[in-house]
């Protein structure tokens, strides 16, 4: 079961998602560059935090642009699974991989901080090793991880029960104060229609080890390989 890690002009969390990938949860990984349309037979799509191009005009809408991202398009809709992190899930909603947008956090300001996220469901690649309510602790670091979407979608997100996490307290409370950046119902990730992309700003690529303070952000990684296993 073989993972690619997007690497765009800008990418910084491109070697820590490999690390992840290679190192702790032992799977193969490769490398994927933005300019070429080649995934490699890749199983499993990693779309990485940075800054995407300088995440300039808007964040993640040059990237969307690129032709690695044009096979990352046909790789989804042919059913693969896909992980954007922070600027990843900027970018898959900009190529319309995902629904909704990323606008510049309620205080204005850049986040970098631990946050806690309460599992919504458990209907996914990504979450099937977890049970709704279990929450996980997940660092942050961005400047527009705002979730926003119109009422239409919202409505059709619970409905499809397609909010993967919500940010919380660590007892699990969904409230304002554990809302790190204004996010819409305190939304921290979301996946498509067909389960199979998710989009998240927390970071479980610097949560993946017990000594960055959580280990929580392995369990997604797992989960993702025990479903490719499942599916072969």
């Amino acid at each position: 079961m073989k993972f690619g890690v997007l690497v765009f002009p800008g990418s910084n969390c491109d070697h820590d998602t490999h690390h992840v990938v290679d190192a702790i949860a032992h799977q193969p990984v490769t490398y994927l560059w933005h300019a070429s349309e080649d995934l490699q037979g890749c199983d499993a799509i990693l779309v990485p935090g940075g800054f995407a191009y300088g995440d300039y005009l808007r964040t993640g809408a040059i990237a969307r642009f690129a032709p690695v991202m044009q096979s990352v398009k046909k790789f989804a809709q042919d059913g693969g699974l896909v992980m954007g992190i922070c600027n990843g899930f900027q970018i898959l909603c900009e190529a319309g991989l995902l629904p909704g947008a990323l606008m510049r956090n309620a205080s204005q300001n850049y986040i970098c901080k631990q946050t806690f996220l309460r599992t919504e469901t458990n209907h996914s690649p990504f979450t099937h090793g977890l049970s709704r309510g279990h929450v996980l602790q997940m660092p942050i670091g961005h400047m527009e991880g705002n979730y926003f979407c119109d009422s239409d979608t919202l409505e059709t997100l619970k409905k499809q029960d397609r909010i993967a996490f919500r940010y919380a307290t660590r007892e699990g409370a969904v409230t304002a104060a554990a809302n790190p950046n204004g996010s819409l119902e305190n939304i921290a990730g979301v996946l498509n229609e067909g389960r199979n992309v998710l989009g998240l700003m927390p970071h479980p690529d610097r949560s993946s080890e017990t000594l960055l303070g959580s280990a929580d952000g392995l369990l997604l990684f797992q989960a993702m390989a025990e479903s490719l296993a499942a599916a072969r």
